[in-house]
């Protein structure tokens, strides 16, 4: 997704492109999973008064208009990237932590055998697999 893109999507739907917006998203994009305080960090290195509510605030109008969406990827605050991006699940590592990720091609059989059996239309795009990767196992 592109900077004229966002610009474009925000109009379209009738709202400003504010600098707050931009660098709401800028940080999202180049940060790929991030909390809202790991956001707002980065926002604040370009500008400084931009606060954690303001971040908040625009996260959930920018997932509202299905620009970005959010992973619970722990226990803490959920994980931010571009909706765009969004065609994976997650894997998590209880032993060391890393995060990655592997296509959706991986769970289909999964997810159609959910939605024979118990007619349960699963939210891939949410998917967070929690185990031990190859090098704590």
């Amino acid at each position: 997704m592109t900077e004229t893109s966002w610009h474009e999507q925000l109009r379209a739907r009738g709202y400003r492109v504010t600098p707050q917006r931009q660098l709401v998203l800028e940080a999202v994009k180049e940060c790929e999973h991030a909390t809202p305080e790991e956001i707002c960090n980065r926002v604040r290195q370009t500008a400084r008064g931009v606060n954690i509510s303001t971040v908040y605030r625009t996260l959930e109008l920018l997932e509202e208009l299905g620009m970005v969406t959010h992973s619970h990827l722990g226990h803490g605050a959920p994980t931010y990237h571009l909706a765009s991006e969004a065609d994976h699940v997650h894997l998590v590592c209880r032993g060391c932590g890393e995060i990655s990720e592997v296509s959706q091609d991986l769970v289909d059989n999964f997810v159609k055998d959910l939605d024979r059996s118990v007619g349960f239309a699963t939210d891939v795009h949410h998917l967070t697999v929690f185990g031990r990767c190859r090098n704590c196992r």
